[in-house]
């Protein structure tokens, strides 16, 4: 009895959407498991992100939410993989940076933009602008003014090329004129030590790994990467207080495959934002650093496209290639 109201509840629901009662009646969305796919190892920021919605969702739809990790070129094979998959809702991928800045750094057999049916923005997070106590600087226009001074000659550290923590550098000193040296580093955690060791000189770090290093004064924090102050460190500036213009974020969204059906892509906006704005899962995305977004479909598409038309000038600016 329980079964037949979902599905009369799903018909209905899809009349009024304007879906033909022929397809809604065939099976009432979601009827088996979903798979979220995440381009990187498990225990990485955008693995946590995921299983963490996943949850949520498997307890909203009814269905067993999965996660599955595909890593590899920076997103760019999971990416591959994901858009030859059937466009029926059950197969989701979980969005980051490096969506946004493949197309610039390397070949891709696939369109960023039009094999992808974007559903919103998830969360975001920012970077930290991080100096070792031997740079003078204390503030990001003391940074500015120091590294006029000694161009080429300061250091910064990376947890690699064409990641944010490397791309926010490149943007700060696109937009001062300023002229740094890189070293980048396999993996932020190896990036940070070495920073903290005095090997270089300042990092934009991701905020969760920097935050207990800058409070224990092993490291001094100058400003966020965001538009506005990060809602976990109010107290530190943005950069985009002495940068007009200046934002750099890490982004986490869901897409499906191009061609999946506009009421598929209705329900689960509908259902993700729901699960954003839970009491339990909003918190515990906040305390990782990652700021709830719940964007619409069309506004997160026009994100995409306008932030690979960002970073691909910066890129291109920067002659950095892909690894």
């Amino acid at each position: 009895m329980t079964r037949c109201n979902g599905a009369l509840k799903w018909i209905v629901w899809c009349a009024a959407a304007g879906v033909p009662l022929l397809a809604a009646a065939q099976a009432p969305y979601p009827s088996k498991p979903i798979r979220f796919i995440v381009g990187f190892g498990p225990g990485a920021t955008n693995d946590l992100v995921a299983r963490l919605l996943g949850q949520k969702l498997t307890e909203q739809l009814g269905q067993t939410v999965v996660v599955e990790n595909r890593g590899g070129a920076n997103t760019a094979i999971a990416s591959a993989q994901f858009v030859r998959m059937a466009p029926d809702g059950y197969t989701l991928m979980l969005n980051s940076p490096g969506h946004i800045t493949n197309p610039s750094l390397m070949k891709l057999d696939f369109d960023s933009v039009n094999d992808f049916a974007f559903i919103t923005q998830i969360a975001e997070s920012v970077n930290v602008v991080v100096v070792h106590p031997s740079l003078p600087a204390k503030s990001v226009k003391e940074l500015i003014a120091i590294s006029k001074q000694r161009p080429g000659q300061i250091n910064y550290a990376s947890s690699g090329t064409g990641t944010t923590v490397h791309l926010s550098a490149e943007l700060f000193q696109f937009m001062t004129g300023i002229k740094w040296t890189h070293i980048p580093y396999k993996g932020g955690g190896l990036a940070i030590q070495e920073l903290v060791a005095g090997q270089t000189s300042l990092m934009f770090s991701n905020l969760p790994t920097a935050v207990h290093i800058v409070r224990a004064g092993k490291l001094r924090a100058l400003g966020t990467t965001g538009a506005k102050r990060a809602s976990a460190a109010p107290e530190l500036p943005a950069v985009a207080e002495f940068i007009p213009g200046f934002e750099v974020t890490t982004m986490y969204g869901i897409s499906a495959p191009a061609k999946t059906p506009r009421v598929i892509i209705d329900r689960l906006h509908a259902e993700i934002v729901r699960a954003l704005n839970s009491p339990d899962l909003r918190p515990r995305l906040i305390d990782a650093g990652a700021d709830p977004v719940g964007s619409t479909p069309e506004e997160y598409t026009a994100f995409i496209k306008s932030e690979i038309a960002k970073w691909a000038k910066v890129i291109n600016a920067a002659g950095i290639k892909g690894e």
